[in-house]
């Protein structure tokens, strides 16, 4: 997976479809997400295309397993995912995962529709975070 500041650089210099594009090359790019893990327990709520999210790895390593139904959804999930992917769970849970999101500005790049569930992705993440830092 690449790193947020690497896609960040790639985003940059983009167009709006060339982003489009992007996100959702990122999207297919995220590991598979088995459909078991695919549950009530780990759907997102809140956003307008199905996303699931689970945790996996350790205090040390967290890693997240995350998929959508729809692919510039996904993409904007792979985003979240890359902020925080194989960071320590403390370190996840106290950061600030929008203000790292800030550069690809998705509030007025995409849709409202497509962005009304990434702070429901966000709290999840951290959510998730603070469980497993707290073992």
């Amino acid at each position: 997976m690449r790193t947020l500041s690497d896609i960040a650089e790639e985003y940059e210099f983009l167009e709006a479809d060339e982003r489009y594009r992007l996100l959702i090359e990122l999207g297919r790019e995220l590991e598979d997400m088995p459909q078991a893990l695919k549950t009530d327990a780990t759907l997102v709520r809140g956003c307008s295309a199905q996303v699931w999210v689970y945790p996996t790895g350790t205090e040390e390593k967290l890693h997240f397993l995350a998929d959508s139904n729809a692919a510039i959804t996904k993409g904007i999930v792979a985003l979240v995912i890359s902020a925080v992917q194989d960071k320590p769970a403390g370190e996840v849970a106290q950061m600030d995962i929008a203000a790292a999101l800030e550069p690809f500005d998705l509030k007025n790049q995409l849709s409202s529709n497509r962005t009304q569930g990434v702070p429901n992705m966000i709290a999840l993440v951290k959510e998730h975070a603070a469980r497993i830092a707290a073992r």
